[in-house]
């Protein structure tokens, strides 16, 4: 990670000893390192995606409930696949709300408190689809875990308006918004840096009016977020609550209600607040208090706008923010270190141990809030300050995919849109797997069972079904034996493959399967008759 994320937030590496790598040890890394990332992709043999290939009739996707405040401005694109053109149809739209058929857009202002159902429809010459669509006016967002894209682990902060719209335009074209991607993020670096040599981005970081001003790699903040919402995508936006974000850049210190608003103004509909450099004036003391002082404020500033706007709450786990992120208004937090910087200069290593070490907080996530073990960095990244494909071998790209959605965590990508290869796009894209963790349910997975590396996860479904993955964190392939009376059913059950859409049969009293070494296998099992029973 950057120098400055290393420098302002010093003072907690004695409590988190993997929060930030220093530079020297960063450049230890990139010395020896270096000169194997780019060679990685040509070494890894190519590798066939188990997602089955697209097909030509119409999908709906995304979530089936979604959450909205009264009156505040509404946007939702119908994520479906099939062959275009395509039609859409929403019968039951409450009163303010209109779609655009050919766009499958809906958008207009939110009705009245309560909930609406809507029958959404996509049709083409090659068929049609239906499904049920419950939109929720109240005080919640984000009853399923967001989807979307972030900026930091593709670009740092070398951000403008013109990669910013570049990457939506990819989320566009490779189809990714058809699958529920929807959030266009961008992190540091898009403000004032009054100590930057760059001239484009130092100089007065307010005007006379105290208003943050953007950089000139940014000329139209409003426009973008236009542009963004034509397309049916949604806009983020970062700081931090200190003075300074974690790069040096303008922080909201003692300016909270007047950024918040212009932000809102501006018409971005999510927040990432990073601790950085409020850390001075915590003074190395962490406690509960002093972390959740900053969060509240923003939490009740955001939730008194006339605008929805996701709260992600990125303090990296400190003071248990599961605990108490859904008190202060945060819609998901962050429960690690950056998972981009790596552990001992390994993708894999900070991966499994932040992804895994979500075990027992299960109890903290549910609808509009979310444990976040931070971005997915599947394709191109920068890694060691080059952008090259993830270093991470195939299986361990199943592994994390399948881990994050489990998790229900959010789904938000870090590698650079505009060059995904098939194998990530099928990765990021099989729906029956996504399905999983936009479940309306909202159930974060549990662990199971733990023998040497393999582990089993469960999570029970909106539907009584239930999602099971095995993971092998060990080294070398290893079988794992699932039992009926781990999952507490009674009867037969029947299991389905959810990364290549097979059923397996029916099973009676277990299910083992040979997993390989960092790899995964993701499961559906549902009972065998309607009416078996399923103890709880």
């Amino acid at each position: 990670m950057m120098a400055g994320r290393t420098k302002l937030m010093a003072d907690v590496r004695s409590e988190r000893p993997h929060f930030f790598h220093s530079a020297i040890r960063k450049a230890f890394y990139a010395l020896i390192l270096g000169a194997t990332v780019n060679s990685f992709a040509q070494k890894q043999p190519a590798a066939a995606s188990l997602s089955p290939p697209a097909v030509s009739t119409p999908r709906i996707n995304g979530p089936s409930v979604y959450g909205v405040r009264s009156s505040h401005p509404f946007l939702y694109r119908i994520p479906t696949v099939g062959a275009r053109p395509l039609r859409f149809s929403a019968r039951g739209l409450p009163a303010g709300l209109k779609l655009n058929a050919e766009t499958g857009i809906i958008s207009g202002r939110a009705p009245d408190r309560g909930t609406y159902t809507v029958h959404l429809g996509a049709r083409n010459s090659y068929g049609n689809a239906t499904r049920i669509l419950r939109i929720v006016v109240g005080s919640a967002l984000a009853l399923t875990p967001p989807m979307g894209w972030s900026s930091w682990y593709m670009a740092h902060t070398d951000v403008s308006d013109a990669l910013i719209r570049a990457q939506a335009d990819a989320l566009i074209s490779t189809g990714l918004a058809d699958h529920g991607y929807s959030y266009v993020n961008i992190d540091d670096g898009w403000n004032i840096n009054p100590n930057s040599k760059d001239a484009a981005v130092n100089g007065q970081a307010r005007d006379e009016k105290a208003n943050l001003r953007p950089n000139a790699n940014f000329p139209d903040m409003k426009g973008l977020t236009d542009y963004l919402h034509g397309n049916g995508l949604k806009g983020g936006i970062y700081i931090s609550p200190g003075p300074r974000t974690c790069a040096g850049y303008e922080g909201s210190y003692e300016h909270e209600q007047q950024d918040a608003r212009l932000f809102a103004a501006w018409g971005f509909d999510f927040l990432k607040y990073d601790l950085c450099s409020y850390a001075d004036f915590l003074q190395g003391k962490h406690g509960r208090e002093d972390l959740i002082k900053p969060y509240r404020l923003m939490g009740s500033i955001l939730a008194s706008l006339d605008r929805d706007m996701v709260f992600n709450l990125c303090e990296y786990g400190l003071g248990d923010v599961w605990e108490w992120g859904r008190e202060v208004g945060g819609n998901f937090w962050r429960t690690s270190d950056d998972v981009g910087s790596g552990i001992d200069g390994s993708l894999w290593r900070s991966m499994d141990a932040y992804g895994f070490g979500e075990a027992g907080k299960e109890q903290s996530a549910g609808p509009g809030g979310w444990n976040d073990p931070d971005n997915i960095l599947l394709g191109e990244i920068l890694w060691h300050d080059k952008l090259v494909p993830t270093p991470l071998t195939h299986d361990e790209q199943y592994t994390w995919m399948t881990l994050w959605v489990m998790l229900d965590a959010p789904l938000i990508l870090g590698s650079d849109l505009t060059k995904l290869d098939s194998f990530t796009l099928a990765l990021l894209t099989n729906d029956e797997v996504i399905a999983v963790n936009q479940d309306a349910l909202g159930k974060q997975a549990a662990r199971l069972t733990r023998n040497d590396g393999i582990e089993i996860w469960e999570k029970d479904l909106d539907d009584g079904s239930k999602a099971v993955a095995f993971f092998n964190r060990g080294d070398s392939t290893a079988p794992a034996l699932l039992q009926r009376s781990a999952l507490k059913i009674t009867d037969r059950w029947r299991i389905r493959d959810l990364w290549e859409h097979k059923d397996l049969g029916e099973f009676e009293q277990s299910f083992q399967a040979n997993v390989p070494a960092h790899g995964t296998k993701m499961l559906r099992i549902r009972p065998s008759r309607p009416h078996s029973a399923w103890r709880n």
